[in-house]
């Protein structure tokens, strides 16, 4: 096997000498050259595993031969030099395709990190571009073979090859962090941690010490020392989930440890490097954020150099149908449950507001209704279908006198919901306090009235609502809806 060789173009003589006496004694092959006329020249000649340049060159700019080497067909990672200071080159050049960046002065040990890593993308490239199975091999979590998911795989295995933060933006339940795990899965760090955190779930006092770990007797009840989650993720992937819930004062510290790639315990005097890669995820919008002040513009830009948008479920109902199996085969393990055509043709109409995490929810519940393993329609209770079948018992028979307004409320309510758009009543309707209570109410004086007019017959009573018995059996469980004594 022969030796990695890298391409250094700087043309400040000292510095490129350092960096020469740095890899080769890594046990590297290194050429060196002080214009962009004489890399292109390198590169026309040599393959390299590296190409690592100075942002300011004598006859351009370093950013111009980032854009070259991604445009080539077989392209090596590209890591770029800048000035102390120079953030916004920094993520120029991540968006321009380099994989990762240096600060002047630079940092030794930060190199051979980043060399490292380097090497680790361009041994795995070959195999991962010529071979299929071994693309296939990697344990995808997103599932689905509609088009906008297909284009965001081809997305992410891009993503893969990168250091660049990435943001993503995604619905409650779309999947944000399944696509930090494939994306982790499938770069040159798979074989290191993936650490996910949720940055509402942690206490504003604990966490400085809960990101970057503690000294032992630094606070009470700092009994030893303890490592974060820079720390824990050293060499991996780092997720903050729900980053938006991030409080001010913990914003400034963040965006310190992202931009010097060091931290500092609670109670130590110096601070530490650590080699994460940063992906951020949200289902808020952070540029909303950033203008109302909630978030820091400068953290805003080092977290959101590469966005990655998930689609909702609503938007490749296509998939459902691939999405329930692989559901309900780890729901019902040994004997998978399966869905009937009408059951599965709801789901297609079916809105997901909660997306993939609600279409879970909905066929766990089913199946404590199916018969043996068999989802048919009424067994899902969309909520969809709940709306619909309130409307038609509104307009097939009125509610008693004193329920006059409620009517006149569910009937607008429904009304708008028909056509997914909510209709403005002003003034002749007040808006209830609890709308899911104010619905409850509703279904439950619908529910009582068939009841009553069946003489409690539950079985009449579904019939007379057009749902199945079953299907009446749960409402009135949830509602508590019993029969007279």
């Amino acid at each position: 096997m022969s030796t990695p060789r890298i391409l250094i173009v700087d043309d400040e003589a000292d510095l490129r000498e350092l960096l020469e006496i740095t890899l080769i004694r890594m046990g590297l092959d290194v050429d060196s050259a002080d214009t962009l006329t004489a890399a292109r020249g390198y590169l026309q000649q040599q393959k390299y595993a590296l190409v690592l340049t100075d942002m300011r060159l004598p006859d351009g700019q370093g950013i111009d031969l980032v854009c070259e080497i991604a445009a080539m067909e077989k392209s090596p990672p590209v890591a770029v030099i800048t000035a102390f200071g120079s953030a916004d080159n920094a993520v120029a050049a991540l968006k321009a395709g380099a994989f990762d960046y240096l600060s002047k002065p630079v940092g030794l040990e930060q190199l051979r990190t980043m060399v490292r890593t380097a090497l680790r993308i361009s041994e795995k490239a070959p195999a991962m571009a010529g071979n299929a199975r071994a693309r296939t091999s990697i344990p995808l979590r997103l599932m689905g073979e509609s088009e906008v998911m297909q284009a965001l795989r081809a997305q992410i295995a891009k993503l893969a090859r990168s250091m660049a933060p990435v943001a993503i933006s995604g619905e409650s339940g779309s999947g944000k962090e399944l696509a930090a795990r494939d994306i982790h899965a499938q770069s040159a760090r798979s074989d290191k941690p993936f650490i996910a955190v949720n940055c509402g779930a942690i206490p504003e006092a604990l966490m400085e010490a809960e990101f970057f770990g503690y000294r032992k007797g630094a606070f009470t009840g700092a009994s030893e020392d303890r490592d974060g989650f820079f720390q824990a993720a050293h060499g991996g992937t780092l997720l903050l989930d729900e980053v938006a819930d991030l409080p001010l004062a913990m914003q400034v510290k963040l965006l310190r440890a992202i931009q010097e790639r060091r931290v500092r315990k609670v109670g130590a005097t110096t601070e530490e490097p650590v080699d994460v890669r940063i992906i951020s995820a949200t289902h808020q919008n952070l540029h909303a954020c950033v203008q109302k002040g909630s978030f820091r513009q400068d953290l805003y830009y080092r977290l959101n150099v590469i966005e990655l948008s998930l689609p909702p479920l609503r938007e490749r109902l296509a998939d459902i149908g691939l999405l329930s199996e692989a559901i309900l085969a780890r729901l019902s393990p040994g004997t998978p449950a399966s869905l009937a055509p009408g059951a599965l043709a709801a789901l297609r109409s079916y809105r997901f507001p909660g997306n993939v995490r609600e279409l879970e929810n909905i066929l766990e519940r089913a199946l404590a209704f199916a018969n043996n393993g068999k989802i048919e329609q009424e067994d899902l209770l969309l909520k969809a279908s709940e709306t619909s079948v309130l409307q038609d018992v509104l307009s097939a028979t009125p509610l008693p006198a004193q329920n006059t307004v409620a009517r006149q409320e569910a009937a607008a309510i429904t009304s708008g919901l028909s056509d997914g758009t909510p209709k403005d009543q002003g003034a002749e309707m007040a808006l209830p306090g609890s709308l899911p209570d104010h619905l409850d109410q509703i279904e439950r004086d619908v529910i009582r009235r068939a009841l009553a007019k069946t003489h409690f017959n539950r079985t009449q009573a579904a019939e007379l609502l057009g749902i199945s018995f079953r299907q009446l059996r749960y409402r009135m469980q949830r509602l508590n809806i019993h029969e007279p004594e």
